[in-house]
């Protein structure tokens, strides 16, 4: 949209011609584009020659029908808006629209007659309740502008020159927004003498027409009555978006709040800022920019993505990898592997009806809690796989099924994260298969493959995530680390689980045994007093005896009571008395020896007595992780052999030596020398035991 007054008056101060001023503003504007890998055919201006010739035909042909007519102008213009007010329209005596003066102005004028097709959009509206969205937009434009009845629109000015001239009348200028609305449509083909293009007859009407809410009067009311009078579809939806906020209002150059978006790109790339304004809010919503939100937009998302693929990369290198000398087999995968896939393909689903409905950070959120699954579940339960030697059928299983679910997650993201899913396609895809599309933008959407989604496997697997979370909650308040055993858990869920689901919660848990028992309650005792302030006004006097029957009731049976019936009944003193929650404190104790948590109908206890079996194994644990914390410090990497040694503490050296088997296993060590530290070392507090440990790599023989 390049002409206007506005553009004439800022070229003027600027000393260059009004052409000169918008051609470097359409650079940068472009530069912006290539930099965020905004893709588009073809950059359209309303200076381009073929616009320019259509805006003079559409005028002509308006004219000609009896759209348009001669008169003469007088009102309130707002310059920088390219609008005329009349008085009562003015706020506080200034532009509606952008706040700033208008001044009077007159001058002959064409006009369209907007009254003409009112009506005609009035209806249209109110049969196509999705023309305008949000609903607000739509009642906003109902309200204030076409109920209470239009006034027909100057559509030409004669008092600058930085326009398009109309042909048969040269020294009126075609006003802005008959030239700048048209095109839409002259962009991509549109003639008025019935000579489209192919382009134009497949593209329009648009599907989506997207617009700040500033101008939304101009794209939902003379936009459409143009169309009405030139005999053209509509676009099927109109979406007011609102300002980009920074501060306490609308980010603007004109404000001098606005952040540089090149100073943006470079400081945190042109991936994290689309994903922060996909993921941060609505698009009906006002958006605050701020960089906090960008960095935890990388970090929960953008970084989890790429660390569970550079983890694929890694160690399909080690292995020489290919996908494409193997397929996936779903009959006989593991259930992991049938989980992953279940929650990729609900995933690839969520995502393609969310982005058609425009919810996009719904869809965005899909997206990132699929990538935090993968990740910190699927990699984390399955890495032992990727690690055995060889390449057997459930290693071939894993990586398979990590293959699978990491191009096509790629795919699902490209439109939001262009650059790090092209990365990721490059080397997973065509590095391997040369007849694979030439880019991730070239590939077709994922196709949804209903048979793998599980919906039973999927809520398993929820259900054992949140015994998961409440285990660790156990642990933590009984400070005892993920590294130390523990005996046994109980757990009271609404059903009880197989020994797959139960291997995996102790495994991850640390726990020796998991047992799903009817009832925890044994291991809680909970004791009652009465609430004051509504027992007190209910009951009266026969408060005391409440608080005497409270203190000697059964805590176990009094809380079953209570969560079956939502009331306690008492009979006190031949009086029935009904005691809900609110009217009750409530205190619970456990058990010594062991910790409970409880979220609705799930409720796990840990038994935190320790054997000394378990505090040994705990420390070889503990010697486990800090030898590999050191293999990492010292830079080995990951498939090197080590040496391992300790020194300065007998108690560590002992279980050292009666666990070196599982210790050289886990730490890939060839030997392990006690008494002494050689190579990288380091001081170490083991469970309140200092030691030094030291390792050193294994130098292969030429």
């Amino acid at each position: 949209d390049e002409h206007g007054q506005k553009i004439e008056l800022k070229a003027a101060e600027a000393g260059v011609t009004p052409q000169e001023y918008v051609d470097k503003a359409s650079a940068e504007i472009q530069r912006i584009w290539d930099l965020m890998d905004t893709s588009y055919d073809k950059f359209i201006r309303t200076t381009d020659e073929d616009h320019e010739k259509q805006v003079q035909k559409i005028f002509k042909k308006l004219y000609d029908q009896g759209d348009i007519y001669k008169g003469a102008y007088e009102g309130l213009y707002c310059t920088p808006c390219e609008s005329f007010w009349t008085e009562s329209q003015l706020v506080d005596g200034k532009c509606p629209d952008c706040g700033r003066e208008c001044k009077p102005a007159k001058e002959e004028a064409y006009f369209f007659r907007m009254s003409k097709y009112a009506d005609r959009l009035i209806d249209y509206i109110n049969t196509h309740p999705e023309f305008i969205q949000p609903v607000s937009r739509k009642n906003e434009m109902m309200n204030n502008f076409l109920l209470p009845g239009l006034q027909d629109l100057c559509v030409s000015r004669t008092s600058f020159t930085w326009g398009i001239p109309v042909d048969f009348d040269p020294k009126h200028v075609v006003y802005v927004w008959l030239d700048a609305l048209t095109n839409y449509i002259t962009g991509i083909g549109y003639d008025c003498d019935g000579n489209s293009t192919e382009q134009f007859k497949k593209n329009w009407p648009a599907d989506l027409h997207l617009i700040g809410k500033d101008i939304i009067r101009f794209h939902t009311i003379y936009w459409p009555i143009f169309l009405m009078a030139l005999d053209l579809p509509l676009p099927k939806q109109v979406f007011g978006h609102p300002w980009l906020l920074q501060g306490d209002g609308k980010m603007s150059k004109s404000k001098g709040n606005a952040v540089d978006p090149f100073d943006a790109l470079e400081k945190y790339g042109a991936d994290a800022i689309r994903w922060y304004f996909y993921i941060n809010s609505a698009p009906w919503l006002p958006n605050r920019f701020h960089g906090k939100a960008v960095v935890e937009g990388q970090r929960k998302f953008m970084s989890t993505l790429w660390n569970t693929y550079a983890f694929f990369v890694l160690y399909a290198n080690i292995d020489n990898f290919d996908a494409t000398k193997y397929t996936l087999d779903y009959d006989k995968l593991p259930v992991m592997d049938k989980w992953l896939l279940s929650k990729l393909n609900t995933m690839v689903k969520t995502v393609d009806e969310d982005l058609g409905s425009y919810k996009i950070p719904e869809a965005a959120r899909a997206l990132q809690e699929f990538v935090d699954d993968m990740s910190n579940w699927y990699v984390r339960r399955s890495r032992e796989r990727f690690w055995a030697k060889g390449m057997e059928q459930d290693k071939i299983n894993a990586y398979m099924t990590l293959y699978t679910a990491l191009v096509t997650v790629a795919k699902a993201a490209a439109p939001m994260i262009p650059f790090m899913t092209e990365d990721i396609y490059q080397n997973l895809v065509r590095s391997i298969d040369a007849d694979a599309p030439e880019s991730i933008h070239l590939c077709d959407y994922p196709e949804v493959n209903e048979a793998w989604i599980d919906k039973d496997l999927e809520a398993n697997m929820e259900e054992l995530l949140e015994i998961v979370v409440l285990g660790r909650a156990c642990r933590n308040t009984a400070n005892i680390k993920n590294r130390q055993p523990i005996g046994t858990m109980y757990v009271k869920a609404e059903k009880a689980m197989d020994k797959f689901y139960t291997d995996i919660i102790a495994d991850e848990l640390n726990v020796k045994e998991v047992k799903f028992a009817d009832d925890v309650e044994s291991f809680i005792s909970y004791s009652f007093k009465p609430q004051l302030r509504t027992v007190g006004p209910k009951y009266g006097k026969l408060l005391n005896g409440i608080r005497t029957a409270l203190s000697e009731i059964d805590g176990t049976a009094a809380m079953k009571e209570l969560r079956e019936n939502g009331v306690l009944t008492l009979d006190i003193d031949g009086n029935k008395v009904e005691l809900a929650e609110e009217d009750l404190l409530i205190e619970t104790a456990q058990t010594e020896g062991y910790v409970t948590e409880t979220d609705g109908e799930t409720s796990v206890v840990l038994d935190t007595n320790l054997t000394p079996e378990l505090i040994q194994e705990g420390f070889v644990r503990e010697i486990i992780s800090k030898v590999q914390t050191m293999r990492k410090e010292a830079g080995f990497e990951v498939m090197d052999k080590i040496i391992v040694y300790a020194k300065d503490n007998d108690k560590i050296m002992d279980i050292m030596k009666a666990n070196q088997d599982e210790i050289k296993r886990e730490v890939l060590a060839e030997n392990i020398i006690l008494g002494e530290a050689e190579g990288y070392t380091k001081e170490w507090n083991i469970n309140k035991e200092a030691v030094t440990l030291g390792v050193s790599k294994v130098q292969e023989e030429n």
